[in-house]
């Protein structure tokens, strides 16, 4: 079986046609560029109406990168079509391998990032050789494609937290879904301030917002005053390490204060050091 019989099995390209296959030589190291051409008498795509409009002229060959057969590089090789569109003007083409100005074939792009839940970007850059940009391009095409395509029905129970990153008191707001049947990152918002959730529920919606029947969160007190406004129906379950936090907290100032009150009295405390056995469990 040849190799364009596969690739017209598994990646046809619609318009298009596979035409040479040949080897080439890419920083030394050796490389497969796989040819196509418009098929005949097929016209460009245009880019901002999607219709069919003539062409006049091509750009220079470009390569495009596609998933590495047997450790080597593969390249589709293609002279994108200037169209003359009379709604949208002159552009160049549109085409099904690839989005945009990308580089990276669409079909490259959800490998790389399946293989990026698995491993670290550098190590899938190492592996399928290429470079850490790229996985970079791909992870975030495809994270861009699942918020477009996003399913919101049916979202019950929401949970909100925040997550260090960088050095220092950088913080991202994240929120996921917490139902039983489904457990899943809604959103992702940068810093832990009332703008941030705010931007959550304008992008999640009133009516979805107003249909929540349970938000869990710690007690962080922008996070508090946003779900009060925004989902203030909903039963809002507080955390047990913050609910401990401040009990232990709570506990820790009585103590303190008593302590403080029969020095005044001049009583010997028998409080003092007793703050850990006051939260030993008792002997069963």
């Amino acid at each position: 079986m040849q190799l364009k019989t596969i690739l017209n099995q598994l990646e046809k390209q619609p318009g298009f046609v596979y035409t040479t296959i040949r080897f080439a030589k890419q920083l030394g190291k050796r490389v497969l560029e796989i040819g196509l051409r418009p098929r005949a008498h097929s016209r460009p795509l245009g880019a901002g109406c999607g219709q069919r409009c003539p062409g006049y002229d091509t750009c220079e060959p470009r390569r495009y990168e596609f998933v590495p057969l047997w450790g080597i590089k593969v390249f589709f090789l293609y002279a994108r079509r200037r169209a003359n569109c009379p709604t949208c003007g002159i552009h160049v083409e549109v085409v099904p391998w690839a989005q945009g100005k990308h580089h990276l074939t669409r079909t490259f792009s959800w490998f790389l990032a399946r293989w990026a839940k698995r491993l670290s970007w550098k190590e899938v850059a190492e592996a399928f050789q290429t470079s850490w940009s790229s996985v970079f391009r791909a992870v975030e095409r495809v994270v861009l494609w699942g918020r477009d395509h996003v399913d919101l029905r049916g979202i019950k129970a929401v949970g909100i937290d925040e997550i260090q990153w960088q050095r220092g008191h950088h913080y991202l707001t994240l929120v996921y879904q917490i139902d039983g049947h489904c457990k899943r990152l809604l959103w992702i918002g940068k810093d832990r301030k009332v703008k941030t959730l705010l931007r959550f529920f304008r992008w999640f919606g009133k009516e979805r917002g107003k249909a929540l029947e349970f938000v869990c969160s710690d007690m962080w007190k922008p996070y508090l005053r946003v779900i009060a406004k925004k989902a203030n129906q909903a039963l809002h379950v507080l955390d047990r390490f913050h609910l401990m936090a401040h009990l232990s907290k709570a506990i820790d100032e009585v103590r303190a204060a008593e302590v403080k009150d029969l020095k005044a009295k001049g009583y010997q405390p028998v409080l003092t050091r007793t703050r850990w056995l006051l939260l030993k469990r008792p002997r069963i």
